[in-house]
């Protein structure tokens, strides 16, 4: 069964276009330097399996680590209380900007005002490195709260597409 689905793209230009919101107390983001695989493997799983994200699934530990290995990926883990409660993948392109590539919750922490605090942390991270601009793509299939959420962080839409998914 096919399904047609919007894909948004979004960018912020100026780093003062932000409008952050702040990580709870019991919150942390931190750089994870060299993931393992399979914990990167579990975030994209555990975080996309609701939203139908699929095209990474089948990539082996080699291509992950080799991914993983490119110095245009950050990866960046939220954490509540010192348990992993969502990530974020930074990639830089080569005009420098910084695609915000992945982003989300595990779903046990969703609806719980994170997701607004992990993008400012992202937003500000990218501006950090020097980006030209901040970008990303959402989708109809994500959660009917990330659309909503990029538009309140200060990111404007310009381009929108449809596709169709299987």
């Amino acid at each position: 069964m096919n399904l047609t689905a919007t894909r948004t793209y979004l960018e912020m230009r100026h780093e003062s276009d932000l409008r952050p919101a702040p990580l709870p107390s019991d919150a942390h983001v931190a750089r994870i330097d060299d993931p393992a695989p399979a914990f990167w493997r579990f975030l994209y799983a555990e975080v996309g399996r609701a939203y139908r994200w699929t095209d990474r699934l089948g990539w082996t530990d080699e291509e992950i680590a080799a991914y993983l290995a490119d110095p245009a990926i950050q990866l960046w883990e939220l954490t509540v209380d010192r348990t992993t409660a969502g990530y974020v993948e930074l990639r830089r392109h080569p005009d420098q900007a910084i695609e915000i590539a992945y982003f989300g919750l595990l779903p046990e922490y969703v609806g719980r005002g994170l997701g607004k605090s992990l993008l400012s942390v992202a937003v500000s991270e990218a501006w950090r490195a020097g980006a030209a601009r901040v970008w990303l793509h959402t989708s109809s299939l994500d959660h009917r709260a990330a659309l909503p959420n990029y538009l309140a962080r200060g990111f404007r839409i310009f381009k929108v597409e449809t596709y169709e998914v299987t």
